[in-house]
């Protein structure tokens, strides 16, 4: 029998009914082809690194002929006494030998060995059983910064500086007080001003710990107002801690 009957299937005689469902149609953007020129100017325009008009040469400026080749120095008329160099020396030339010298090294050696000085060692230190060595003077083991003579001392440009500080505040205390007689400004006294210092720091403290209770998600705009509000009186009473913590002495103008 031909081999050929027994190809077919089947499974190709049952009559299937099943069938693809169809799919549904890509979505596709009404602004595809907008953006697709869109980019197509932009790339098109930067494909030079550079802007895309450039200067054109001039028709006059063309490449001309042996142009690119490079010019050879004059020629020089060859003269025949100039100084040569000196000759190569022959094959029976031979050089001086034989020279000896008088001079005895041993005892000269040994005679710098004896009046030299002794080469002293250098100072290290070990920090492991294994014997690592590591340099002593640079260890900061040695107290070598103490035994300065201007070790303590403090430094001529620190005390010229302190100096122009104290002078002025001298000519502000004096400024202060004229202005004093002129406006009758009182100064605060050191209790007034720790109250004040102790003041603004609690309503920082009360500021801040509402601050913490808000919630994580500012999700509304009357949340990130008043998120805002806080955070400015927080900055606000930071800088004004600031200002009377630097300075000791603070003088207020009587209403």
């Amino acid at each position: 029998m031909d081999s050929s009957c027994f190809t077919e299937s089947i499974y190709n005689l049952i009559p299937s009914d099943l069938k693809e469902p169809p799919q549904p149609p890509r979505y596709k953007s009404i602004f595809k082809t907008t953006i697709k020129n869109d980019m197509k100017k932009i790339k098109t325009a930067m494909k030079t690194m550079g802007p895309a008009k450039v200067e054109v040469p001039t028709p006059k400026d063309f490449l001309k002929k042996h142009s690119k080749e490079k010019t050879l120095p004059p020629k020089k008329k060859f003269d025949w006494n100039q100084p040569r160099k000196p000759t190569v020396p022959l094959r029976t030339d031979h050089p001086v030998m034989g020279i000896q010298s008088g001079k005895n090294f041993i005892n000269t050696n040994a005679a710098d060995v004896i009046m030299g000085v002794a080469k002293k060692p250098k100072p290290v230190y070990v920090d492991k059983r294994t014997g690592d060595k590591h340099d002593l003077e640079t260890s900061g083991l040695i107290p070598k910064y103490i035994n300065k003579k201007d070790y303590g001392i403090t430094p001529e440009y620190i005390c010229k500086r302190n100096e122009e500080v104290k002078k002025a505040q001298e000519e502000y205390d004096n400024y202060i007080q004229e202005n004093l007689k002129k406006a009758a400004m009182k100064r605060l006294s050191d209790e007034e001003r720790e109250a004040v210092l102790q003041g603004l720091k609690k309503n920082w403290e009360e500021v801040h710990k509402e601050f913490q209770s808000l919630s994580v998600f500012i999700d509304s705009i009357p949340k990130k107002i008043r998120k805002q509000k806080l955070e400015k009186e927080m900055k606000q009473l930071e800088h004004d801690i600031g200002v009377i913590e630097k300075h000791k002495t603070i003088y207020i103008a009587n209403k």
